[in-house]
């Protein structure tokens, strides 16, 4: 079986951090009527999908704008009606229940597989398998969430408990023989493969290949070992991101060799006239980017930059053992089994072909960086000759920042203009102009949310139709995880008529059923759609067709989580800084791409396709939040109501992304290092590119390996030797052979903000006839079309279609920062 939905924290997504409110606009002379609008929706009834646009848009904004005294108005009824209205769990014991009922069911869906024998049964058999891992993945990823977000500790416990017992129970069935062997028979019959659709033999490809990588294929003996290995793989994996030190602790020096440092820090760090830093954190940053003293910077940058020999020990270990798993799964390397599942890359070589075409077209501009930086040195210590040092660059880049800032307005006049209600509706309006979609504020019952400032939000259609159900738990507290995130509760998925007979034998059978009709108790009482569809075919093994069909479907169901401060006065609302803006329209991108890809199959919906094209739609958004026609939407001044002007975001951006090419070629080179350390080279005592000299005695040294592809491949000043950052590359563990991920979505982004919204110009970014060429082309497929295919059909490039090293090398070369490349090369 597949491994449940991940809660969607990609590397960007985990780069936001909650950072400090930026000042908040003076309510002095201005009184918001907050408890006049507060009366007026609390009067109003119940919000339903036939309400108008202009009432669910103005209570969306209520919902969230409205002080921390008043709430949204929601049912009074005592029943308690469970998390996310499932009927399981109106108590923390109900996570057992729930996951003890899966697992029956799953154990019959078992059986049921294993004794298909007739054409007709192994035509069912996607079908079974698919609903199979939605009966796991229901407790799976509904208990990942609460144990990580739920307050309450005894909710977490059981969470922590439903997910351990199911998910030794799924490891089981990914060594189960007879699964793997029922699927391969009914790949082989072409009687049977001919009555699937694409996304069923697509659904069927994938299952198969989460069984290879279980290696359920090999022998007894080799598939004892290959646990064993799983295992040692994971402890290795949290030896090194948990122990994870630098060999140096804390850089002590004199308070005078601490100049320009920060004047509120440098008070908190002083102890008589020394001044004591720790090695690796903020503050270490902000000495590197603020102290003059170049000495100071050096010491502080080596000790920065040299992980404890034990933390080298722990990644090393990991990176062989992992090698060691790959082969004896039959791979020829961990990247070569990592990429074959769920990847556009598909092989190494592409990746390298990607990355070296996007290094070529990045090239020009950071050396042009460079060389502003290297002049900004030799300007200030009047050297005509002096060189750029590794601890010279954070320096120079900050005091460039720091005049550019300096020329601007101040941000806290652009945080004016974001309250969390109006970005909200912004992004429904602009949703709805895109997609046909948009958000209405729907009351919550009893026990379906875990905090009172969670709020629900459903997503709807232009038609009225209801798509998916979105829990929005965006502002700080306590014991909070300051990480923002999406997660897929619940994925979206057709049920079949059997189903529903299934739920009411259970019902009838049951002494206190809990649930009113087979449809509800057939998603544990969690929202779903009912539609008539045309005449259709019956459905393989299951029955069905007829004159109309009725057509069922789970919806999905999504959590966006943040940490937004919210505010402390009633007379204004919570504002969010430009940064938490753009965090917010990235964490959408993930939600509308879940919303939109509502397939017939749990294994392909929404964010569930590749790897590296999951953060495509996200990355996409960034590019929204900075566009003039996307901001009038909604961008206004919380007193005067006065619009946006948009110079202060651009003069914003163009701080931010000031050295981007650098950046750039920072991420080039972690994505390198990942390919090297997951290629066949790991198990080897020497490569191609290696003197017998260089041999280390000891067979692999990601140190030598480190400094070697920043000798090969990088312009800006490279780490001295004796130093091994490598230690601190902590996505290593998480990302391993993936990690140009997001350099890799980040082109494509770029690209289709280019070619499909032409950059937002003359309102492109708007525009509907834009938004369903990107919705009907990627974004409603999720995983159960080829990636390379909806990537063509979006940009109306045949180049794409083929999906091997030559696309992947034409990707590479559009390249990010595009100032003077704006052809459709």
């Amino acid at each position: 079986m597949p491994s449940p939905s991940q809660v969607w924290v990609c590397t960007r997504c985990c780069a936001r951090r909650r950072v400090t409110t930026e000042p908040k606009a003076s309510a002095a002379s201005c009184q918001r009527r907050w408890k006049t609008a507060a009366a007026a929706a609390a009067a109003a009834a119940a919000v339903h999908h036939s309400a108008s646009f202009r009432h669910d848009d103005s209570v969306l904004r209520q919902m969230f704008d409205a002080p921390s005294g008043l709430s949204f108005p929601s049912f009074s009824l005592k029943k308690n009606h469970g998390l996310f209205k499932n009927r399981f769990l109106t108590s923390p014991d109900g996570f057992f229940v729930l996951a003890q009922k899966n697992l029956e069911k799953a154990t019959r869906l078992v059986q049921r597989v294993l004794n298909a024998s007739s054409v007709e049964d192994y035509q069912g058999i996607v079908r079974d398998l698919d609903r199979l891992s939605d009966l796991l993945c229901r407790v799976l990823d509904l208990s990942d969430f609460v144990r990580m977000t739920h307050p309450d500790p005894r909710f977490q416990k059981a969470a922590a408990g439903a997910w351990s017992m199911v998910y030794q129970y799924m490891n089981q069935l990914n060594t189960m023989a007879g699964l793997n062997d029922q699927l391969g028979e009914a790949l082989s019959r072409p009687e049977v493969t001919a009555a699937w659709s694409e996304e069923e033999r697509e659904v069927a490809d994938l299952l198969k290949l989460d069984f290879m990588k279980s290696a359920v294929n090999l022998p007894k003996r080799a598939r004892d070992r290959f646990v064993e290995l799983s295992s040692r793989i994971s402890d290795a994996g949290s030896a090194f991101v948990q122990d994870m030190v630098p060999e140096v602790k804390e850089v002590k020096l004199p308070a005078h060799r601490f100049y320009g440092l920060y004047p509120g820090l440098a008070a908190t760090l002083k102890v008589r006239s020394q001044i004591s830093i720790a090695t690796t954190g903020s503050e270490a940053t902000a000495a590197l980017q603020s102290v003059y003293d170049e000495e100071t910077r050096k010491e502080l940058y080596l000790a920065q930059r040299t992980a404890s020999r034990s933390t080298i020990a722990n990644l090393e270990s990991m990176l062989k053992l992992r090698s060691e798993l790959a082969n004896l799964a039959g791979f020829e390397s961990h990247g070569h089994m990592a990429l074959k599942d769920r990847m556009m890359a598909k092989t190494p070589a592409s990746v390298m072909k990607f990355l070296l075409a996007l290094r070529e077209h990045n090239a020009p501009i950071v050396q042009q960086e460079l060389a502003e930086l290297t002049a900004q040195k030799r300007e200030r210590l009047g050297m005509p000759d002096v060189e750029l040092q590794p601890w010279d660059r954070d320096f120079y880049m900050e005091k460039i920042r720091a005049e550019m800032r300096s020329r601007s307005r101040h941000d806290d006049q652009l945080t004016a203009f974001f309250s969390v209600g109006t970005v909200m509706q912004g992004l429904s309006r602009l949703f709805d102009r895109l997609y046909g979609v948009r958000f209405v504020p729907r009351e919550t019952l009893p026990g379906e949310v875990w905090h009172p400032d969670v709020k629900r939000l459903d997503v709807i259609s232009d038609n009225g139709e209801q798509l998916a159900v979105l829990y929005c738990d965006l502002f700080y507290r306590p014991q909070k995880s300051p990480n923002p995130a999406h997660f897929t509760v619940r994925c979206s998925r057709e049920i079949l008529e059997d189903e529903l007979r299934e739920a009411a034998e259970d019902m009838a059978a049951a002494t206190t059923p809990i649930f009113d009709s087979p449809e509800e108790a057939a998603n544990d009482g969690m929202e779903i759609s009912i539609s008539s569809s045309p005449s259709s075919p019956p459905s393989p093994g299951h029955g069905g067709g007829g004159p109309a069909k009725r057509q069922i479907q789970q919806l999905p169901t999504i959590a966006l989580v943040c940490d937004f401060p919210k505010s402390d006065s009633a007379r204004e609302p919570a504002f969010l800084s430009y940064y938490s803006v753009e965090t917010l329209f990235h964490e959408m991108g993930h939600a509308i791409h879940s919303v939109l890809a509502r397939t017939r199959f749990q294994n392909v919906a929404g964010t569930r396709c590749a790897t590296d094209f999951a953060e495509l739609p996200s990355t996409l958004m960034e590019h929204f939040a900075a566009d003039a026609s996307v901001l009038s939407l909604f961008a206004r001044h919380w007193k005067t109501d006065r619009p946006l002007p948009h110079d202060l975001v651009k003069e914003r951006i163009k701080v931010s992304r000031r050295f981007e090419g650098l950046d750039t070629e920072h991420q080039l080179l972690l994505a390198m290092v990942d390919q090297a350390y997951h290629s066949p080279d790991v198990e080897a005592q020497t490569t191609t590119t290696t003197t017998q000299t260089d041999v280390d005695a000891s067979g692999f040294d990601s140190t030598r390996i480190f400094h070697d592809i920043q000798r090969r491949y990088a312009f800006a000043p490279r780490d001295p030797p004796g130093t091994c950052w490598q230690g601190f590359f902590g996505h290593l563990h998480s990302y391993g052979s993936t990690y140009y991920s997001y350099l890799f979505d980040r082109v494509l982004a770029e690209r289709v903000w280019r070619v499909v919204f032409r950059a937002g110009e003359g309102r492109a970014a708007v525009s509907r006839e834009n938004g369903e060429r990107l919705k009907e082309n990627l974004l409603r497929w999720g995983g159960s079309r080829d990636p390379w295919r909806c990537l063509a059909d979006t940009l109306q490039d045949e180049r794409l279609a083929a999906g091997d090293e030559e696309s992947m090398a034409l990707v590479g070369s559009w390249g990010i920062k595009d100032d003077s490349h704006h052809s459709s090369s």
